[in-house]
């Protein structure tokens, strides 16, 4: 069911828009935003469709079972028994995140993200005039850590909010408890609030990822971002469901979701999460094979063809994190490459921050044809690589 090509071009798609202007082309192919190439589970547009079926698309509430479910989904997946009232429903994480910055801290205080980082963390940080501080993720023999060392010093000079993406975009780092347990202490010990967002949670392989919230003892400074937009390719409908724990806060964020006018979530947005978090197992379960498959055969064929590429290894996410610094090419010569010649577009390191230069982040969740013709065509072009 992952095999078939939909035309995604013009439909508005984000992702597939905007690589056409970039590489000036009709027919790139496209590894660059965190949408898939895939179609949602067929009992959810099942869902959709009969939802859509009254014609009327009215303003909607949250059903009755809305948080039950959740509270099923967080105890079936990551046996993490949370409180139905912790749950608050909000559109978008980055939303939630951006009017936790503003309500929880004042223009100018310190608000941390480890580097490489996700750019719309730094822009909800900067447009919201705090100040970015950078936590470098230590990258040593192929793989990253965090630097708690560095962490502790940059603490102790007043960070309000650290924001933690886990699993980790773009390195694809899932967090160890040992490694959550660290952060958790020098959280307490210096006052931060800490953001966990942790829409790829779904999406892990060799480990299973471990909720923050389930750190007990930093569970009441912890809001906990989840959402089935990632897992089921649905960012398009708007659903994000932000945990948190502590009374005082989780009023506090209803009353800035009121103060910025939400009161309703889309239309379809409640009967597709329920949908989607009750009876698609199967589906997720046959989505995470055939990506290990497309991550296995993605790092076979850079081995193979790409000797100058090194993939980093990945633990979660469908996104590949891809370090070219041996092949002696700067990003320019990278992107004129791939974008001019392959008409392949990527996800340029530099978008993830200084730490990111020297590397490349591609989406694997698109059909492995794709990947392939991709992959091809970079090889194909290569002598093409250092022409002005």
């Amino acid at each position: 069911m992952f095999e078939k090509n939909i035309e995604r071009k013009n439909t508005n798609s984000a992702k597939w828009e905007e690589a056409i202007i970039e590489t000036k082309t009709n027919n790139p192919i496209v590894l660059t935003v965190a949408d898939m190439d895939f179609a949602t589970a067929p009992n959810i547009i099942k869902t959709i469709v009969q939802t859509a079926q009254y014609g009327i698309f009215g303003y909607t509430n949250l059903s009755s079972s809305y948080k039950s479910i959740v509270k099923t989904w967080m105890q079936k997946n990551y046996n993490w028994n949370i409180e139905k009232k912790w749950v608050v429903f909000c559109p978008r994480i980055i939303q939630a995140i951006s009017l936790i910055i503003q309500n929880s801290t004042n223009i100018g205080d310190s608000i941390m993200i480890q580097s490489p980082f996700y750019s719309p963390l730094k822009e909800a940080i900067v447009s919201n005039k705090r100040k970015v501080i950078i936590n470098t993720l230590k990258y040593k023999q192929n793989s990253y850590e965090m630097d708690f060392n560095e962490l502790e010093k940059q603490f102790s000079k007043g960070v309000k909010i650290f924001i933690l993406c886990s699993p980790h975009n773009p390195i694809g780092r899932v967090w160890d408890e040992e490694e959550l347990i660290k952060l958790a202490d020098l959280c307490l010990k210096y006052d931060v609030l800490i953001i966990s967002d942790e829409v790829h949670a779904d999406f892990t392989f060799s480990k299973k990822h471990i909720p923050l919230g389930k750190i007990h003892r930093v569970l009441n400074q912890t809001i906990i971002c989840t959402s089935p937009a990632k897992t089921f390719n649905l960012p398009g409908l708007e659903i994000a469901n932000i945990i948190i724990p502590n009374h005082s806060l989780r009023e506090k964020f209803k009353l800035n979701l009121r103060q910025v006018g939400f009161h309703n979530p889309n239309y379809f947005a409640v009967p597709v999460l329920e949908e989607a978090y009750t009876n698609s197992d199967n589906w997720i379960k046959s989505l995470k094979e055939y990506l290990i498959q497309n991550y296995n055969f993605v790092s076979n064929y850079v081995m193979n063809y790409l000797p100058d590429f090194k993939v980093i290894p990945s633990e979660g996410t469908y996104l590949m994190w891809i370090d070219y610094r041996a092949s002696n090419l700067n990003e320019e010569e990278i992107k004129r490459w791939f974008y001019k010649h392959a008409d392949v577009a990527v996800s340029m390191g530099s978008t993830f921050g200084k730490d990111g230069e020297g590397f490349i982040r591609i989406n694997i969740a698109t059909p492995r044809s794709n990947l392939k013709k991709a992959l091809n065509r970079i090889v194909a072009t290569r002598p093409y690589v250092k022409e002005r």
